[in-house]
């Protein structure tokens, strides 16, 4: 989770996950992160879910173009169909610039 991200372009998606299909999602997942890393200027991702079913996922592109281009991949749109269909009850996408980023770690 480390490297400068300035210049990038941030896609937030929080969402609130249904019960249904619990294994079809996490199979359509995995399947979608390893989609989007194989996307032109994918630059990485960090996801974390609670058990309440609320989870956030951000994905990093190395600009506009590059974020659009995963939001129009084929098959990343057959997946949100499914997601609006069955996984999801809600979902917010935000899309923004990365002005500055700052790391910080714990070396013992």
């Amino acid at each position: 989770m480390t490297g400068k991200r300035d210049g990038q372009i941030a896609v937030i998606f929080t969402a609130q996950r249904t019960a249904e299909d619990e294994a079809g999602y996490h199979l359509a997942a995995k399947e979608m992160a390893m989609l989007a890393a194989a996307q032109p200027g994918y630059c990485g991702m960090v996801s974390v879910r609670g058990a309440d079913g609320l989870g956030i996922t951000i994905s990093y592109w190395a600009d506009e173009a590059a974020a659009l281009g995963w939001r129009d991949n084929p098959d990343h749109c057959a997946a949100r169909e499914a997601g609006r269909n069955r996984w999801y009850a809600a979902y917010t996408i935000d899309v923004a610039p990365i002005r500055r980023s700052y790391d910080w770690s714990r070396h013992d």
